[in-house]
């Protein structure tokens, strides 16, 4: 059963009565959980689109950079989004049961976060509404300010992403955790351990786009110390090496 046969249940029971903030506290185990990333990404999604007072064809579409919609599933993820952007409750009601669904997990969090950047920027513009929306959201799940900086340097074109802010770390670090920071991310990035976290297989284009970020700030900072050049690596394969 894919995550959109599984959407297409729960909006059955969301016409009976049922909120679509409630989902998440029964959202919470394997495989219901990439079903719940799902919901979740579309739902503050459709809340941040609100919050610059305008909601255009390039962020709806943008859910198509975030996860593999079929022709067919089209329609159940554009009700989830309808629901959520009628409904009464506020993105904050939404952020909160979603922390609570992942607990102390914040790998899943912080892979929310990348698709609602996804989203933010899909129309070109980075509007501070949406700025003061995600910082918000971040903090609701308690997601540090170092990396959701980190988040932001990848994705908001405001400047060329600082190499250093991409793989959460400093200039005055030296090589050796530089590097480990940048494994780190090749390590996180491989499907089975996004898969196992609840990132459903339908939004594995987040993890190549990080993949590519990392590798690439990796390579301007080796070129730079004149540590060498990186080898890149594809999100189920081996690290590179420096």
């Amino acid at each position: 059963m894919s995550i959109w046969t599984r959407i297409a249940e729960i909006i059955a029971a969301l016409r009976q009565g049922e909120s679509l903030a409630s989902i998440f506290d029964r959202l919470r185990t394997p495989p219901e959980r990439s079903v719940a990333f799902a919901i979740a990404v579309i739902a503050l999604g459709a809340k941040m689109a609100k919050a610059d007072g305008r909601v255009t064809r390039g962020e709806v579409a943008a859910f198509r950079e975030v996860f593999t919609i079929p022709p067919e599933e089209e329609a159940n993820a554009a009700r989830v989004f309808n629901m959520a952007r009628t409904d009464v409750a506020g993105f904050e009601d939404y952020a909160a049961k979603i922390a609570a669904m992942f607990g102390a997990d914040k790998g899943p969090l912080c892979d929310l976060m990348e698709g609602l950047f996804h989203i933010a920027l899909a129309d070109g513009d980075y509007h501070p509404a949406e700025n003061a929306f995600l910082q918000r959201v971040a903090e609701i799940f308690e997601i540090d300010s170092r990396s959701f900086a980190r988040l932001r340097a990848r994705f908001v074109p405001d400047a060329e992403p600082d190499p250093y802010d991409v793989l959460g770390v400093s200039p005055d670090d030296d090589m050796d955790e530089i590097r480990d920071a940048w494994r780190g991310i090749v390590r996180e990035t491989h499907p089975d351990r996004l898969i196992a976290r609840g990132l459903p297989e339908e939004a594995m284009k987040m993890a190549e786009s990080r993949l590519i970020a990392a590798n690439r700030a990796w390579e301007r900072i080796s070129e730079g110390q004149g540590a060498g050049r990186v080898v890149t690596a594809a999100p189920g394969g081996d690290e590179g090496r420096a």
